[in-house]
């Protein structure tokens, strides 16, 4: 990016702690997702706020195309910005997609993180042969195709679905962060996370993880937390969540932030 990253990603560091603590989100939302989850981390942590480059707060301009067609990019980003903090040392959250991201990064910057936490995390999203990532290649096709005839009425039948739980205001936020984001760098985003498949690279991380996993989620299925668990090179731990959906910090973010102390404690 030859543009301010900080500025660029709307880069923001709140809290009191002496810890530096990444808050990452996933595909759809922006930073505001983490803001019901906040107010308990920002006695004892620095916490480290950005939005991805495809999130509907960022000037469309800076999506670059051909640059964003992996994660890689994304993860170029990420590292960008711990740097031009100045940041040794981190503990990582990351929701969906920024928790492949995450995973990546600290293969590449192992001393850069203390800590990883993956919040409904996938390494690949299609099945294949005896992995059941949840979706079939038509299924997913069905839902490019409804992105790009109609986005309004994807946003409008996808949010309910992502969020689960019968969380009407988690369902408006998402919803609102949906439309935020301009449907062809959507679809785009759409099609990159939904492609990739990062199960090779699994065993190279070192850094502890804690996986988090919402009991009932149409993103990503139970099997897939389990396969983490046994394929993550580093010691790792996954705490099921006694809710449904793919964005608890939404629609269930007392039940979350229980577990969040406990994940990054351990």
């Amino acid at each position: 990016m030859g543009i301010n990253i900080l500025e660029a990603l709307n880069v923001r560091v709140v809290g009191n702690g002496d810890k530096f603590l990444v808050l990452a989100h996933g595909f759809g939302t922006d930073q505001s997702a983490w803001q019901k989850i906040l107010p308990y981390f920002m006695p004892n942590y620095r916490i480290i706020l950005y939005d991805l480059v495809c999130a509907g707060s960022v000037n469309p301009d800076y999506f670059d195309f051909r640059r964003y067609t992996g994660l890689d990019a994304y993860v170029d980003d990420l590292l960008h910005i711990l740097d031009a903090l100045g940041i040794e040392k981190c503990a990582y959250v990351g929701h969906s997609v920024s928790a492949m991201i995450g995973i990546l990064a600290s293969i590449r910057r192992p001393n850069l993180f203390s800590k990883l936490v993956l919040i409904g995390a996938s390494p690949r999203f299609l099945n294949d042969n005896d992995y059941h990532g949840g979706f079939e290649r038509a299924e997913i096709e069905e839902l490019f195709t409804a992105m790009e005839e109609n986005y309004k009425a994807w946003v409008n039948g996808f949010a309910p679905l992502a969020v689960g739980a019968d969380v009407p205001a988690a369902v408006r936020e998402f919803s609102r962060t949906l439309f935020n984001m301009r449907p062809d760098i959507s679809l785009f985003v759409c099609r990159t996370v939904f492609n990739s498949d990062l199960r090779g690279y699994l065993g190279l991380v070192k850094v502890p993880c804690s996986i988090i996993q919402s009991a009932k989620d149409c993103s990503v299925p139970l099997k897939v937390a389990t396969y983490l668990k046994t394929h993550l090179g580093g010691r790792n731990t996954v705490e099921i969540l006694h809710t449904e959906g793919h964005l608890p910090h939404l629609s269930a973010p007392a039940l979350l932030v229980q577990v969040l102390k406990r994940a990054l404690l351990r």
